[in-house]
């Protein structure tokens, strides 16, 4: 495929982390992934994380990888949560009285959840079944069913499986809420108007860019707002095919340099 040069169009860059920066069950971050975002930013191009994540959950290689680039522009938990240069620039937290709802329904269905914030993962009961979901992402979560009282929490993620989304779905209780499915076990669930989009847009917003100055790579199911609505989207070549149907361009697989090869055939990297 002949790629057009986009050297004088995109300013910005916005990369998924998870099967997109970082192949999580191998913990293995593409070598070059570095020097990608280092000649970005040699060009004055921002190097942007927008990811489902919360930053207390990042990967310790993607930590790393920020503390050694520079990267300060992070749109994180799909959108809820976004900061430029240690600036909170937008966040959505999910009203209390919302969660004392939820959080309601959760127990009289005898499903555990966890809060998300900025800083804290906070369980309802660390069972098996948070373990089979939680531990590839951090360890250090801890029981506080009282959490979302003192602090802002952007996401639930109550933990169930796919046989259980009619019985959530039926109760009424989502009324205002948007559900993502992250694990066979777990969902995302937050502000019904929320998305990686829409912290996106907030932020370019913020950084007086257009949205055909800005390009983002991901691989899943959160991703496709994002990749609809920047100037352009690029699916990964282990992306989801409902991602692929919508993206502007397919890149290689992720342990195939996916992003290095795009963003050199593309102009923006030497």
């Amino acid at each position: 495929m002949n790629l057009p040069n986009l050297s004088d169009q995109i300013k910005i860059v916005f990369f998924d982390i998870d099967e997109t920066l970082i192949v999580k069950d191998k913990d293995l971050l593409p070598e070059s992934i570095l020097s990608s975002i280092q000649k970005l930013q040699q060009k004055g191009i921002i190097a942007a994380i927008a990811t489902g994540r919360s930053p207390c959950s990042f990967p310790p290689k993607i930590k790393a990888l920020a503390k050694q680039t520079g990267m300060n522009t992070f749109v994180t938990m799909n959108g809820q949560y976004v900061v430029h240069q240690g600036n909170v620039v937008d966040k959505l937290p999910i009203p209390p009285q919302k969660i004392t709802e939820v959080v309601a329904f959760f127990e009289s269905v005898g499903f555990d959840y966890a809060f998300v914030s900025n800083e804290h993962l906070a369980v309802s009961a660390i069972t098996d079944q948070v373990r089979s979901a939680l531990d590839p992402l951090q360890t250090d979560y801890h029981i506080d069913k009282d959490y979302y009282q003192t602090h802002d929490v952007f996401q639930i993620l109550p933990f169930y499986d796919e046989s259980k989304d009619q019985l959530v779905a039926d109760s009424g209780v989502l009324k205002g809420l948007k559900t993502v499915r992250w694990h066979e076990q777990s969902v995302d669930l937050f502000d019904a108007q929320g998305s990686k989009a829409r912290g996106i847009l907030h932020l370019l917003k913020h950084l007086n860019l257009s949205i055909e100055n800005a390009m983002a790579f991901g691989d899943g199911l959160n991703d496709l707002e994002m990749l609809t609505t920047v100037g352009v989207g690029v699916a990964m070549g282990n992306a989801c095919d409902e991602l692929k149907a919508v993206a502007d361009f397919e890149t290689d697989h992720i342990e195939q340099d996916g992003i290095a090869r795009f963003l050199h055939k593309t102009g923006l990297i030497d």
